[in-house]
């Protein structure tokens, strides 16, 4: 399988780079970048120190040729001009950007009805096992507990909270039957009053190079039950990422998550 990498010079760029040059299935043949980045006409091989013979281009017609699967770990308008194109050419697509709006991820379904998708704001096993978790939990502490979720990133996110709080909440919601967008706490300052009890709270904490961690607390009377996954590499974020794409082959169509990857449904 041919594997195209969007934004190859970022954090999880890299990562993909390492994991798929270190592997023996997954051939890269292209390395996408922005224009003006300084990184154009470079081999992709020397961000991760290993020769690949992959030349970093902003040309994205280019990039798709021969690729079977371009994975996208950038920004939402980024993001959307790939689709576009992998739409048009055919091209699946492996997406890890967050902060889509409401009507962005339209747009992403409306693409899966001519090209296969897999979008998850989290790419890692260990992430998408806790969630199957958190929709157990929820299920069972249906009554008397307050949910509140925590997550901490690195100083460069620029969204909060994480795809991934976003995507915990939502499960927890649906598990428990509310609308994430009627329950939801973003941040609490002054004097807020009581706390509703089918709020679902968010904090959000920024600071130095942490790779992910987020827990969702269930606070009940007497006893506190609490979720957590710690990520300490974006190395299980591209591995996951690679599952997916491997995921992808045989797919004609259609929009997925990692839930669908791992047979978790």
């Amino acid at each position: 399988m041919n594997i195209a990498i969007a934004g190859s010079s970022g954090r999880m760029g890299r990562a993909l780079l390492e994991a798929i040059v270190g592997g023996t299935d997954l051939r890269l043949t292209a390395a996408l970048e922005r224009a003006g980045s300084p990184y154009l006409k470079k081999d992709a091989g020397e961000l991760i120190g290993t020769p690949c013979n992959i030349q970093i281009t902003d040309d994205l017609d280019l990039a798709l040729k021969g690729t079977d699967v371009l994975i996208d770990f950038t920004r939402p308008e980024g993001t959307l001009a790939h689709l576009a194109a992998c739409r048009g050419k055919g091209v699946k697509m492996v997406v890890g950007t967050t902060g889509f709006s409401p009507a962005q991820k339209e747009e992403l379904e409306a693409a899966s009805r001519d090209t296969a998708i897999v979008l998850a704001p989290n790419m890692s096993v260990g992430v998408n096992v806790t969630l199957k978790l958190l929709e157990m939990a929820a299920r069972v502490l249906n009554e008397g507990y307050d949910v509140e979720i925590i997550e901490a990133h690195h100083r460069h996110k620029v969204d909060a909270p994480s795809g991934t709080a976003l995507r915990m909440g939502e499960v927890v919601a649906t598990a428990l039957g509310r609308d994430l967008a009627k329950v939801a706490v973003f941040g609490r300052e002054g004097h807020t009053g009581e706390r509703p009890s089918a709020a679902i709270g968010f904090a959000t904490v920024r600071g130095g190079d942490i790779v992910g961690d987020h827990t969702v607390m269930f606070a009940g009377t007497g006893e506190r039950i609490e979720i957590s996954h710690k990520a300490s590499s974006r190395a299980t974020f591209a591995e996951g990422a690679l599952r997916a794409a491997r995921f992808l082959a045989g797919k004609q169509n259609g929009l997925f998550d990692m839930q669908d990857v791992l047979g978790l449904r």
